[in-house]
């Protein structure tokens, strides 16, 4: 009974020491390089295209959704969308927040934008907010027409190098 009464602060430290070993030692640290084998539960399952069959649709349409109300900048295209889109940025005096602001508009073709008349022309200004008057003032619809018919020749010789 002496030994523990005059002893009792050994145990105190003994107790100590393994908690501090159990909680500080040092974690298992794995790195993996290309040569390291790949295991069942390690390996990636593939995942279908965006896009395709029901539950991908559905999360398509939801981030789109999403995308818009928060501005942010989605996926400019579905796996499975057959229809071109023109890089608008081609178009000097056109950036890419002003293209986003296009195809926010619904504009994602040349031909769309080459066949605009006077008075579309003032309704998507008043949608383009600090882009506002850039279409008549850029000579966007007479360079849309140039690259709409594929005439690189003419669009460099009225507008310079592409």
């Amino acid at each position: 009974m002496d030994l523990i009464r005059e002893y009792w602060w050994l145990a105190v430290v003994l107790v100590a020491l393994v908690l501090a070993f159990i909680l500080l030692r040092p974690k298992q640290r794995v790195t993996l390089t290309d040569s390291a084998p790949v295991r069942p539960h390690m390996s990636q399952q593939k995942q279908p295209p965006e896009g395709r069959g029901l539950a991908g649709e559905h999360a398509a349409a939801a981030s789109d959704v999403t995308g818009d109300i928060l501005r942010a900048p989605v996926h400019k295209k579905l796996d499975g969308d057959k229809d071109p889109h023109d890089d608008l940025c081609l178009i000097k005096g056109v950036g890419p927040k002003f293209a986003e602001a296009l195809r926010g508009a619904g504009f994602v073709r040349f031909e769309q934008i080459a066949h605009l008349t006077p008075t579309e022309i003032d309704r998507l200004d008043a949608r383009l907010g600090t882009f506002a008057g850039r279409i008549n003032r850029d000579r966007i619809v007479e360079q849309a027409d140039y690259l709409a018919r594929n005439d690189t020749d003419g669009f460099e010789q009225k507008f310079g190098k592409l």
